[in-house]
């Protein structure tokens, strides 16, 4: 069989590459306009982004950890894969997905930057737009999936 090139994206490289484009969009790019304001410098604020940032740190990581040796960046499921429906995957679907996106806002809320809020926002479109694509595949590898997803949310827990 002959190999496919990467840069043909059958398996949803070009999403991994937008993905961390938009990674470092949410870590480096700008945080604000020039005669915009700032997001608050209150205890609050800091709070709730460091309580995102530890739970977004959280989910990702159990969901890293019960993938296991099957865990690819890729939307495609590997070869072999499992449909995972405990531990993390009983409260939301794409649990990296999810922990990345509540770190992209606690790291907002942490910079203080409307822009970066902006980021985040972005960050999320793209996982929701990514995990349709990846869901047509898990549908078609695992006959299960479908009565999964009718009973667990997609990217935030217990609400969407």
């Amino acid at each position: 069989m002959a190999r496919v090139s990467w840069w043909r994206g059958r398996r949803g490289e070009w999403w991994v590459a937008a993905q961390f484009a938009l990674f470092a969009l949410v870590a480096f790019g700008p945080r604000t306009l020039p005669g915009w304001p700032r997001i608050p410098d209150a205890f609050g604020v800091r709070a709730a982004g460091l309580a995102l940032l530890a739970a977004g740190f959280l989910l990702m990581v159990a969901g890293i950890v019960r993938i296991g040796a099957k865990l690819t960046p890729l939307p495609r499921p590997a070869d072999g894969a499992s449909l995972r429906v405990d531990g993390p995957y009983r409260i939301v679907r794409h649990p990296m997905y999810a922990g990345a996106i509540l770190m992209a806002f606690g790291w907002a809320l942490l910079a203080r930057g409307w822009l970066t809020v902006g980021s985040a926002v972005a960050l999320f479109v793209f996982f929701d737009l990514k995990t349709r694509r990846e869901e047509k595949w898990l549908c078609e590898r695992f006959p299960d999936y479908p009565a999964y997803r009718k009973r667990v949310r997609k990217l935030i827990p217990f609400i969407y």
